[in-house]
């Protein structure tokens, strides 16, 4: 079926498709920084401060905290867009604007405290865990899909769940967290892997090497967090 076509069908939106969708909302009012664990700023601080800074530990902290990864995301989207050159991987991040920038990015997320912390740490910590399984199928399917790929898309998979926890209705982001997602991937100029892997939650054979991570490698993780949504992605895949 027709991109466009099975887009409409999906959304309601006529004379677009998914990949078009997310470059044509919210654009009166930028969205703020998506917070982190007060442990993530921590570690970055303290691998900064070393006398030889230690990328990997760093990365690594990065890597753990869905709100990190997601800020230096955006930052390389800021500073390259839709470029060929541009960094894919967070560790690529890293290096390329040097630790520093990276951590000052990061901070620009409010830390999780008060009443949406224990929600915010509910995802965090099963998107860790998805993350991890992304990575294990990778591993063992040995295909297009890297391991670092899976990693994160499987760290990011909540990303259109995100506005609802964090309380940013007022920014007019709309409901429906497919649609949310692969808006804000598109809005944020995330690498074209990651747009690909949303706009298979939201039209499914749209990129179907990332499938089986939505119907399969997320199963073991399906109970840490009910509002996963993945979940309903993958009742919709095999209805």
């Amino acid at each position: 079926m027709e991109q466009a076509h099975r887009f409409e069908l999906l959304t309601g939106r006529k004379g677009t498709t998914a990949l078009s969708w997310g470059r044509q909302e919210w654009a009166s009012e930028d969205l703020p920084g998506v917070p982190v664990l007060a442990e993530t700023l921590l570690k970055m601080e303290f691998e900064l401060h070393e006398s030889a800074t230690d990328l990997r530990g760093f990365s690594e902290a990065v890597l753990g905290d869905v709100g990190a990864a997601i800020q230096i995301l955006r930052l390389a989207g800021q500073e390259y867009g839709a470029a060929l050159d541009r960094p894919i991987r967070v560790e690529d991040c890293i290096s390329d604007f040097g630790p520093r920038a990276c951590l000052n990015a990061v901070a620009r997320g409010s830390l999780l405290r008060g009443m949406r912390q224990h929600a915010s740490s509910d995802v965090w910590a099963h998107s860790r865990e998805v993350a991890q399984y992304f990575r294990m199928l990778a591993v063992r399917a040995q295909a297009v899909i890297s391991p670092d790929q899976a990693y994160l898309a499987g760290l990011l998979h909540a990303l259109g769940a995100l506005p609802s926890v964090l309380g940013w209705a007022r920014y007019g982001v709309p409901g429906d967290p497919a649609r949310v997602a692969l808006g804000l991937a598109e809005r944020w100029c995330f690498p074209r892997f990651l747009q690909d892997f949303f706009g298979e939650i939201l039209m499914p054979g749209h990129s179907p090497e990332w499938a089986n991570y939505i119907t399969v490698a997320h199963h073991p993780a399906k109970e840490s967090w009910a509002g996963c949504p993945l979940v309903a992605a993958r009742r919709f895949a095999f209805s």
